[in-house]
């Protein structure tokens, strides 16, 4: 069953306002609360247009029967340089170490499908990148997909660390990380890729778009699973995250000044 334009309007307007504030609040009104993946998608469609944002890249990752892995990465919260700006939480910056995957040009709906010889050649750079977490629910325990679907799939926005090797991130399946302050380290996770082949779920998005009439463009950045889930890292401080051979990025991590509703 589709959702009504007027609920998910409504639901798009309450999500919406959320994200700008940096706040999170109880589950949606029931009468706007999405229950299959159809209605969730036209709330997340509707949020887009709510902001009114430009969309700068996307998360995705390969589809169960029961889920669909996809959400807009809007270009305002894309970083690359300076501090790291997010809505923490409890004190904490809570990013997942991913790889970004960068089109050097179009890739526009059109009837037949793309091969993945013709993705992998719009794919120009890859970055070491930051997924910056979020979500615009209070409490997350038990918080049907659908709903998080909605949401954006807990996506705040992007750190866009270094261009990488292309050929070595295309088959980067396992990475070690390591983290460091000034100190010393302070973390290292045996990464793996939740797909095995990090461009796997890149191929599925851009027929995903595709049947739907949408297609991606030349700069979008697209994230494909986290190596080693949520990380939860201070604020404030110079850190280090390293990616095993394929090199390391530097962030520091900021909390959003606060705005008022």
């Amino acid at each position: 069953m589709s959702v009504q334009p007027e609920a998910a309007h409504a639901a798009a307007q309450i999500l919406a306002k959320r994200r700008l504030l940096g706040s999170s609040g109880p589950r949606l009104p029931e009468a706007c609360r999405p229950t299959t993946l159809e209605q969730a998608m036209a709330i997340q469609q509707a949020v887009s247009r709510e902001l009114g944002a430009e969309i700068g890249g996307w998360k995705c990752g390969l589809p169960t029967p029961e889920r669909i892995v996809v959400a807009p990465i809007y270009t305002q919260g894309i970083q690359q340089d300076g501090p790291c700006r997010l809505w923490p939480k409890d004190g904490h910056a809570r990013v997942e170490p991913e790889l970004a995957f960068v089109l050097g040009h179009d890739l526009p709906a059109r009837a037949l499908p793309y091969s993945e010889a013709e993705i992998d050649a719009a794919i120009t750079h890859t970055h070491l990148g930051l997924e910056l977490i979020a979500s615009r629910y209070s409490d997350t325990a038990g918080l049907p997909f659908v709903e998080s679907l909605a949401d954006g799939l807990v996506n705040q926005g992007l750190w866009l660390g270094p261009e990488v090797d292309n050929e070595l991130a295309r088959g980067a399946s396992e990475l070690h990380l390591q983290i460091s302050d000034a100190l010393g380290e302070i973390g290292q996770y045996a990464g793996r890729h939740p797909n095995g082949v990090p461009r796997a779920p890149l191929y599925w998005l851009v027929e995903y778009l595709r049947n739907q009439g949408q297609g991606l463009r030349a700069g979008q950045a697209i994230i494909t699973g986290s190596y080693a889930g949520v990380l939860t890292l201070p604020l404030d401080l110079p850190l280090q995250i390293r990616f095993a051979e394929l090199g390391s990025l530097d962030v520091r991590f900021e909390a959003h000044p606060a705005l008022n509703p």
